[in-house]
């Protein structure tokens, strides 16, 4: 029997530049904490192998610490690494491996894959048919070969690739470095583990995609897991087995608020969140100015206690009721004049943040001034 784990797309070195400075490290940071979490577990599992497909670093540039601190963090499991160059960290002649290789930090366990070729592993009784990316793009098929590829009998023939599966990523039909659907069969592999896809996903029972090992977008397409693959003997049906690594969980949530129940709901769902989670969080909808107030709090509350936020409320207009145009001074002079002006401008896209930011900022000046001369 031979089993790993497959992974893919850890992206080492990604800025998160949507994010404010401190959660944009925390979540570079978990990175690397998930790779040591994947370490435990192969450790766990007592797998073979650990196989990566593609993409370990998000750029060609990162820094000599950040390939340390990777490879650092793989000491967790002794047993074989091999790890696969995508088309983010592709093997150029002058690559992020290369410089890896200068500064002697791959330990003598980790396999890099700069040639596509066939890699035999005796002690495993594996023949891995690997096809590395040696430029960041290409409309061939790098898995062509491993038709015509040979491999000792009685030993397990497993593929390593990064690259789209052609015609089963929608998003992605006409991407660049294709791999074809029945690569699998016509290779006569027992599993055909790939990479870029930063989703979890099934081609068929023998081709899958791992995925992220740890979440980096908001989308929910499984990602945050390793897959554990389970061969009895060469030809059997690999069993699969799902297993989630990821620290943080992403989430984009988008309601559209009318009622005071919409209100309650919202902040409901906000409160049930942690620093275990991300949030991307679009309201739009209208509201009297007191519970337009209560979602901006809420919002604010909710960043102090995720990881990361990105709120907008662009979208959510401010309608004060009579009672809180009372309470503004504004049913006469010109405080009742600036009122309805920015009530007006709520409906020019262009302006409707700004005006919608200025009535709470309105009412919260006018609740200060008036605190101030009680």
């Amino acid at each position: 029997m031979f089993s790993f784990l497959h992974s893919a797309d850890w992206q080492i070195g990604t800025q998160f530049g949507q994010f404010e400075p401190e959660e944009a490290a925390h979540l570079a940071e978990a990175r690397f904490e998930t790779v040591r979490r994947i370490a435990a577990l192969a450790t766990e599992r007592q797998v073979d192998a650990v196989l990566v497909a593609g993409d370990v670093f998000d750029q060609q540039t990162v820094t000599d610490t950040v390939i340390r601190r990777l490879f650092g963090a793989l000491a967790g499991f002794t047993g074989s690494w091999v790890l696969l160059p995508g088309n983010h960290d592709a093997a150029l002649a002058e690559s992020v491996w290369k410089r890896a290789q200068r500064l002697n930090c791959v330990p003598a366990n980790v396999h890099v894959v700069l040639e596509p070729g066939v890699r035999v592993f005796d002690d495993l009784k594996l023949a891995l048919l690997c096809a590395p990316l040696t430029q960041r793009n290409t409309y061939e098929d790098t898995t062509a070969f491993f038709d015509q590829a040979e491999s000792p009998d009685g030993y397990v023939r497993v593929g390593l690739a990064h690259g789209s599966v052609t015609g089963q990523l929608q998003e992605l039909v006409d991407s660049t470095n294709p791999i074809a659907a029945d690569r699998a069969a016509t290779a006569r592999l027992d599993y055909l583990a790939l990479g870029d896809w930063h989703g979890m996903k099934s081609v068929d029972e023998r081709t899958w995609y791992a995925g992220t090992h740890e979440q980096d977008r908001f989308k929910n397409n499984g990602s945050g897991f390793v897959l554990h693959v389970t061969l009895s003997e060469p030809g059997a049906v690999p069993a699969v087995t799902p297993e989630r690594v990821g620290k943080y969980t992403w989430h984009r949530w988008e309601p559209e608020v009318s009622l005071p129940t919409d209100v309650d709901q919202l902040k409901a769902n906000l409160a049930e969140l942690s620093d275990a989670d991300v949030l991307r969080v679009i309201v739009t909808g209208a509201m009297s100015l007191s519970e337009a107030e209560s979602i901006n709090l809420a919002v604010e509350e909710t960043r102090a206690r995720v990881r990361a936020l990105r709120a907008d409320t662009t979208g959510l207009q401010v309608l004060p009721t009579d009672d809180e145009l009372a309470a503004l001074g504004a049913q006469g002079g010109y405080v009742a004049k600036v009122v309805a002006q920015l009530r007006e401008l709520q409906a020019d896209v262009s302006q409707g943040r700004v005006a919608a930011e200025a009535l709470l900022m309105l009412a919260k000046f006018q609740r200060d001034v008036v605190g101030a001369t009680a």
